[in-house]
């Protein structure tokens, strides 16, 4: 059986979290193992946690207080070597624009779209399940 995908979701609202844990469930796509989330509600905790370097995914709200997650998106790009893919939730889809100044490895604008949001999470962790399979 493979190991439990982890998934950080940083926002400091927990509404924000509840609803992207929601979206994506347990399972996002059946040709994925189940998901662990790591929920975390400051930038100091998301950076120690990506430090630590044993995440699959980070799921950015990049409305985020006080620190949005397309300003840590950016910082993590640059401080991190290989680190996992990075998607980004924007307010609307007009701000989508910004997050290619993140240099996210996705963007997904609210409200949320539970079936398009798995796709784009299935395809950033695609990627991740390969690896651990060499």
């Amino acid at each position: 059986m493979a190991r439990a995908l982890k998934v950080l979701v940083y926002s400091d609202n927990v509404d924000s979290r509840l609803t992207i844990t929601s979206a994506l469930g347990r399972r996002p796509s059946r040709e994925l193992p189940e998901v662990e989330y790591v929920e975390v509600a400051t930038e100091p905790i998301l950076i120690r946690a990506a430090d630590a370097g044993d995440l699959d995914l980070l799921i950015l709200d990049g409305e985020a207080s006080p620190v949005g997650g397309m300003g840590v998106c950016r910082q993590l790009k640059d401080e991190l070597y290989k680190g996992p893919p990075i998607l980004v939730v924007v307010a609307r889809p007009a701000d989508a624009w910004l997050a290619t100044w993140s240099r996210a490895d996705a963007v997904v604008s609210r409200p949320i779209d539970p079936m398009a949001f798995a796709a784009t999470v299935t395809e950033l962790l695609r990627g991740r399940v390969a690896l651990d399979a060499k």
